[in-house]
């Protein structure tokens, strides 16, 4: 079955065999990933501790085909992590004086239906638009790839909200779609060029790409698998993998280092008061693990956190700013889940808590 042995290593680490803060914590790390160990599909782990790696490593496999093998500087499609890259997008704008967080998305995206005019730029930040799920109205009949301007053909012949904006939680990737071609129309860029020349390329981040087929490549590309009939099987993109905003980026964990420094960083990318918006409460959750959402980021207690899913492939990302600790894993497979696995990595180098 697949991810039964992640599963069962978690919970035996949970209820009796999680090494103390004194133990080997690497040897600790490699148990808790064995199974991405070998010929299979991998993933890429790191820990970083005070803004340094303190594990820094990768598993298994990134191609399968060539054999090419998963390292730290090996791409994934980020999935839903990207979501914290289109908000800060987003914010950055702000910054600009180029939108306000409350415009009303129809100034600047006015074909959409009348029920959006109330919907805002800050309500598809946090999830409360209420708009309809892009993905449960694909049309009959269309062929190849979704992009993010089919999404919002998509909801123009949507005239309906599944409540009133800003009236509850609703996880919304078209929200997420559409935010980046807001991003184009404020920035007069398209957001992958905004996304180069304003996050990736000011960091560092050389490698990190919001990847448009034909346009540009991923280097040292992880492609995503699933399990088939008890084969790993390549399952790299869906119908909606080429949609940037909700979705769309690659990136590896060193280049995930940069971002996480500049989350911690006075202008370094965003001034104080805008990294503040990201990480504040926005809104409630009924999501396990979610009791709120800020922008791009689920908040949790002392951690912020956000995964990413798609065919093929598994994510996250889990920071304790309070202690200086993230967690990263990204993976090439459709299982399992990594949250609990970056939570017990983390166990591995927290301090204990107080009685």
């Amino acid at each position: 079955m697949t991810g039964l042995f992640p599963l069962l290593a978690l919970a035996a680490l949970s209820a009796a065999a999680t090494p103390s803060p004194t133990a080997d914590p690497a040897a600790a790390v490699d148990a808790l990933m064995a199974d991405y160990s070998g010929r299979g599909p991998g993933a890429s782990v790191l820990v970083l501790r005070d803004g340094e790696p303190v594990i820094r490593r990768g598993y298994g496999l990134a191609d399968l085909e060539s054999g090419a093998r998963a390292g730290p500087d090996t791409n994934y499609r980020l999935a839903s992590v990207t979501k914290q890259f289109t908000a800060a997008a987003i914010v950055l704008l702000a910054e600009d004086g180029k939108l306000s967080i409350d415009d009303p998305v129809k100034r600047w995206l006015p074909s959409l239906p009348p029920a959006a005019d109330a919907v805002t730029l800050r309500q598809l930040l946090s999830h409360t638009s209420g708009l309809v799920d892009y993905e449960d109205h694909i049309p009959a009949g269309f062929s190849g790839q979704l992009h993010d301007i089919d999404v919002l053909r998509i909801l123009e012949g949507q005239d309906r909200t599944y409540f009133p904006p800003g009236s509850d939680y609703r996880y919304s990737n078209s929200g997420y779609a559409l935010l980046a071609l807001v991003v184009g129309k404020a920035s007069g860029r398209d957001f992958a060029t905004f996304l180069r020349e304003r996050i990736f390329q000011p960091l560092g981040m050389d490698a990190t790409v919001a990847h448009q087929d034909g346009v540009d490549s991923v280097a040292r590309r992880a492609y995503g698998y699933s399990r088939v009939g008890g084969r790993w099987t390549r399952t790299d993109q869906s119908q909606t993998s080429a949609v940037l905003g909700d979705g769309g980026i690659y990136s590896s964990i060193d280049d995930l280092a940069k971002w996480d420094a500049a989350l911690y960083e006075d202008d370094r990318l965003l001034r104080a008061g805008s990294r503040a918006l990201l990480f504040s409460p926005a809104t409630t959750t009924d999501e396990p693990d979610v009791p709120h959402y800020g922008f791009g980021w689920r908040l949790n207690g002392d951690s912020v956190w956000h995964s990413g899913e798609s065919i093929g492939f598994r994510n996250v990302i889990v920071r304790w700013p309070g202690e200086r600790l993230t967690v990263v894993v990204l993976s090439n497979r459709d299982d399992p889940e990594p949250y609990p696995l970056a939570l017990a990595i983390s166990r591995l180098f927290r301090a204990p808590a107080m009685p």
